[in-house]
């Protein structure tokens, strides 16, 4: 595990911090592998029920360090470079960074301080549910620089704002504040301290079934791009599927019996 990204477990819930805090947590090549294989870390763990992805120090994360790469060959190498595939995957190492937690199968909640700009907003974006502080400050800030949001953002901008609010803030790459961005889509909640209340969330939600938890992500993850009709088919399957099971019968057992419930972690 890379020095960049700390994942602390603890109760079910993965703590993930970006900690490269004198840099704001900007991307070089350690953060990108840092972030891959802490996504990679949590997926193994069937005992994570929910994760928060937070950055140490004054930022969540100011973007692409463009001091750490020397020349643009560096982002367009097979192996190593930000544009080669991982795991011969869909994605290439630049969009995993962000895409990891989209395919985690437990919800995750981004805790966005100080500023989330261009790489650092588009990792945001692939979480579940976003918290932002009233300060803070996001783009999609590629434009800047002549290219385009390339982290998944295309992808996961589409299921969160307008179609002409998308491309408004990609040409700009014009910053919002906390407050906009809630407004927007771009973020779910403006709250004073943004770990603090995804921590506390990330725990609640770790007292749930974690059946009925990952059950809920896919279905709905699924339900922005899928069929309709196939996805009504899917959501009976899957309630067929969590009607009876272990975790079932022990919320309906903790709810008569005022207790809290203990489930058993998925396979």
């Amino acid at each position: 595990m890379s020095d960049r990204v700390e994942v602390t477990i603890t109760d079910g819930v993965a703590d993930v911090r970006l900690n490269r805090a004198e840099k704001l947590n900007a991307l070089d090549l350690a953060m990108f592998d840092g972030l891959i294989d802490a996504g990679a870390t949590v997926a193994a763990r069937s005992d994570v029920r929910a994760v928060v992805l937070s950055g140490a120090g004054r930022a969540f994360c100011a973007g692409l360090d463009f001091a750490s790469f020397m020349s643009a060959q560096e982002t367009k190498g097979k192996g190593g470079g930000l544009l080669g595939r991982v795991d011969d995957g869909p994605a290439t190492r630049a969009q995993q960074a962000a895409y990891a937690w989209t395919c985690l199968p437990v919800p995750v909640i981004a805790a966005v301080h100080g500023v989330a700009y261009g790489g650092g907003c588009q990792i945001a974006l692939g979480a579940d549910i976003r918290f932002v502080a009233p300060d803070t400050k996001l783009s999609i800030m590629e434009i800047r620089w002549g290219l385009i949001p390339d982290m998944t953002g295309t992808q996961t901008l589409r299921n969160l704002v307008r179609q002409d609010v998308a491309k408004e803030l990609t040409f700009s790459g014009r910053i919002v504040s906390g407050a906009e961005a809630v407004e927007l889509g771009l973020a779910t909640r403006m709250v004073d301290d943004p770990r603090a209340s995804a921590l506390a969330l990330a725990s609640e939600i770790a007292s749930k079934s974690p059946d009925a938890i990952r059950a809920a992500k896919r279905l709905l993850n699924d339900a922005y791009v899928g069929d309709p009709i196939e996805g009504l088919r899917e959501e009976a399957r899957a309630q067929g599927r969590l009607l009876g099971s272990a975790n079932q019968a022990e919320a309906v057992r903790a709810n008569f019996e005022k207790r809290s419930p203990r489930f058993t972690d998925p396979e």
